[in-house]
Order: C-alpha cells, then structure tokens, then sequence
C-alpha cells in the first residue's frame, strides 16, 4: 500500500512538474498578439489554481480534520 501511495505522489509531482516547465517554455508573450495574451494570462491563472489546491490538498493530508489530541470530559 505505501509504494502505491508513493508512486502516486511522484506521478503528480512529475506530471505538475512537466505542466509547469511547458507552460513556462510558451513563448506566448512574446507574440504579443491579444488572443496569445489571453491565453497566457488564462493559463497563469489556472497554474495558480492548481498550485494553490495542490497546496491544499498536502495539508489536508498531512493534519486531517478532528487528528487534534482532545481531552476526554
């Protein structure tokens, strides 16, 4: 079950990795065109989404909701 787990985890990491490093190799700017600048600003914007609930999610992970120690009454 861990090296289940730990394949999954690299398989996202390789897959946001190639995502960002082709989103950053675009030459969209330098077209300068209105559509080329939309599509980059689009793209920015949902990288951003999804480093944001990557971000997220590993917390979540790492410290689920009610894992707090309480004291019992």
């Amino acid at each position: 079950m861990f090296a289940m787990k730990l394949t999954l985890i690299l398989l996202d990491a390789l897959l946001y990795l190639g995502g960002t490093i082709g989103w950053l190799g675009l030459d969209l700017l330098d077209t300068g065109t209105t559509e080329a600048l939309l599509y980059a600003f689009a793209g920015t914007c949902a990288w951003l989404l999804i480093s944001f609930g990557l971000a997220i999610h590993i917390i979540k992970k790492a410290r689920p909701a009610g894992s707090l120690d309480k004291p019992e009454a």
